[in-house]
């Protein structure tokens, strides 16, 4: 995943976290894909409204979102933003 993200998006800053432990049990949690929550700063995102910037995430992770993620929690900003 952070490959995924670092290549197509060269974020200045970039935090993973799997928070697949807080949701054992949950439905969507038994076919094995993970809780995720992204954090990432990227020039990418400048002039991009929040969806726009979720759907690029999603789209540099691909069919990791079919295979690897069930849910995916994301905060996107530009290096501005960021402070």
């Amino acid at each position: 995943m952070r490959a995924a993200l670092e290549q197509a998006l060269r974020p200045t800053a970039l935090e993973v976290v799997d928070e697949s432990h807080k949701h054992a049990g949950h439905a969507g949690a038994r076919d094995g894909r993970g809780h995720f929550a992204v954090h990432i700063v990227s020039e990418a995102f400048a002039g991009l409204a929040p969806l726009a910037r979720h759907r690029r995430v999603y789209a540099a992770l691909g069919t990791m979102m079919e295979t690897d993620i069930h849910a995916l929690s994301i905060q996107a900003r530009t290096p501005t933003e960021a402070g």
